[in-house]
């Protein structure tokens, strides 16, 4: 969708999906502990929710907590995990005020009841809600989420040629969501980190060395403007 943002005009992607990386290191460049970062990332990630919907992105996902996170210190996913457990609750009212629609993907199954119960309020509270759908991955990994959804498949005795993308892609725990068409990863890291590996497949990526918590409106504007000069042809050739 194209949109005059500060006099520029850009094509703005419907859905952005973005690694959220380098709160620690924000962080201990300051000489504060990685926690620190962390709760500064969360609230980057509130501004950036009304940023994104402003510009006019309909979607936004973040990888907040990977599968494989759970192999950081105990004191750090500890914190984490009550970082997280505070905003689903604390952020409830904001969410209803800005009318965004939130929802939680991962495997449930490995959070806290807390966790578990505060999610159901707030995906139940949003659901009718019809600003930014707003997607949180906790607990997430791309290869743990398909291996949960050919089970569930298995289970529903899927076979042959009922197995197609759109049936495979009905059991993803991002079923009803269009694929990201924009892919962002802060603090300079180049690499997918077991998210979202199916739907990307045709996304555009952007990488910045912009910490997590420094990144803003106008970070969020450069990897706009980049994407909009790109030509996605989704395995197609370009019309001469």
């Amino acid at each position: 969708m194209e949109k005059i943002i500060d006099g520029e005009r850009l094509n703005v992607p419907a859905h952005v999906a973005i690694i959220l990386d380098g709160n620690g290191r924000w962080a201990q460049q300051r000489k504060m502990p990685r926690t620190f970062g962390h709760k500064r990332g969360a609230e980057v990630v509130e501004q950036i929710c009304e940023d994104a919907w402003n510009m006019g992105i309909q979607y936004l996902t973040v990888y907040a907590f990977s599968t494989e996170n759970w192999k950081r210190p105990q004191t750090e996913v500890d914190m984490l995990m009550k970082l997280f457990h505070k905003y689903l609750v604390e952020y409830l009212e904001r969410i209803m005020k800005n009318n965004m629609c939130v929802a939680i993907i991962g495997d449930r199954t490995g959070l806290s009841p807390e966790i578990n119960a505060a999610v159901d309020r707030l995906e139940a509270a949003s659901a009718s809600n019809t600003g930014l759908h707003f997607t949180i991955a906790l607990n997430y990994g791309s290869r743990d989420e398909m291996i949960r959804a050919m089970r569930r498949m298995t289970a529903d005795g899927l076979q042959g040629e009922a197995i197609t993308e759109e049936a495979f892609a009905s059991y993803l725990d991002t079923a009803g969501l269009p694929d990201p068409d924009l892919v962002i990863r802060t603090s300079g890291e180049q690499r997918i980190s077991n998210y979202l590996l199916w739907q990307i497949a045709y996304s555009e990526f952007y990488f910045t060395d912009v910490l997590w918590p420094d990144f803003d409106r106008e970070a969020l504007k450069d990897a706009v403007r980049s994407y909009t000069a790109r030509d996605r042809r989704f395995g197609g050739v370009k019309n001469v």
